[in-house]
Formats: structure tokens, sequence, C-alpha cells
């Protein structure tokens, strides 16, 4: 057993496998999961990087919220219900219904997607991407994800400190406080455990 305050536990991107979509349109490599190893009906929230290689329509999810980021490629033209929404600025976490009818259009090749997915009204996601140095932290019920998209990041707390190179990820559960130094860019997601 870990005690009250364990460390953040590291997922190094080279230790991921790629899954097909079904409908050949591209990859998921899943980051993280809650509860751990809960399949794609049963999950609070799960992280990913999705790699879109082809033009089609996403997945539903019903009762799941998104957040998407574009981290490679020159982005998406999305139709999200019918509305337009173009998704061509790096770094910046885009939020839809996962429920929602959505279909993609690449604007200039592949791209590649940090993906947040979260049960609605039930395991609340924040994402933001960073720069610099902060204090991060998330409370009881909750993880902390931290994931660099461009470049590495460095996490320390009580005393030790974790090296992530790009897309390697820090899961931490709370309550747990760190100090983050990004010199590039990086995902932070403070994710709820689906009990409230």
């Amino acid at each position: 057993m870990q005690g009250p305050h364990p460390g953040p536990r590291v997922l190094r991107a080279a230790d991921r496998a790629a899954v097909a979509w079904k409908n050949g349109g591209g990859a998921t490599r899943e980051i993280a999961a809650w509860p751990p190893g809960a399949g794609m009906d049963a999950f609070a929230w799960r992280v990913s990087l999705a790699d879109v290689a082809a033009d089609g329509p996403f997945s539903a999810f019903p009762g799941v919220d998104r957040t998407l980021t574009l981290a490679e490629g020159a982005g998406m033209d999305l139709t999200i219900a019918g509305a337009h929404r173009l998704v061509d600025e790096r770094y910046a976490p885009q939020r839809f219904p996962g429920d929602a009818p959505t279909d993609c259009r690449l604007l200039d090749g592949p791209v590649l997607n940090f993906n947040v997915m979260y049960r609605r009204g039930t395991a609340p996601a924040d994402t933001a991407v960073v720069r610099g140095s902060l204090a991060v932290s998330c409370a009881p019920g909750e993880s902390l994800l931290a994931v660099p998209l461009e470049g590495a990041a460095e996490l320390a707390a009580d005393g030790a400190s974790t090296a992530l190179g790009r897309y390697d990820a820090a899961l931490a559960r709370g309550p747990f406080t760190a100090f983050l130094h990004s010199p590039g860019r990086t995902a932070v997601v403070r994710l709820g455990d689906g009990s409230r």
C-alpha cells in the first residue's frame, strides 16, 4: 500500500500501444483512464493521443464531453451538430459534446490531437495548456495529469523531481501539489473521479 501522498506515476510515451480505429481513419494511444483499465463504456474519464489520418466522422460517445487540443499538423474543419468549428490553432483546447454528430475534414494532411473525454455531470475535467513555471494541484477525489505537448517539462513535488519528455505523462491522485516547469507547452488536466 502506498502512503497518503504518493508521488506522481510516470507514463512514458514509448510504452503506449497504438489502437487502430474501426473506420481506418486513424489510431489512438491511451495515456490514462479512470477507473484504471476501464473500457470505452465504463470510464469516468479517458485521456489519449489520437492520430487522425483521413477525413471522416468521429465516433459518438453518449453522455460524454470532450476537450480536444491540436498538438501536431495544420488542423481540422469540424462540423459538430451541423455547426462548423475550425480547429487550426495548436495548443488551444476545444470543448464539445462527444455525443453530437461530428465530422472531420483535415486542412492539410494528418494531425495529432490530445483528447480528454469525461462523463457529463459526474466526472468534471479542466484542461489548460501552459508554458512557464507554476504550481499545480488537485484535491482529494481528483487526479492531475501533466503531458508535455511541445518540448520537455519537469514536475517537482516533495523534494523529488520528475523529468517528462514530449508526450510522456505524470499522473497523480489528490491531494497533490507540485511545481511544474515547462519551457515549451504542457497540457495540465484536473479530473474528477466520477463520484460527484
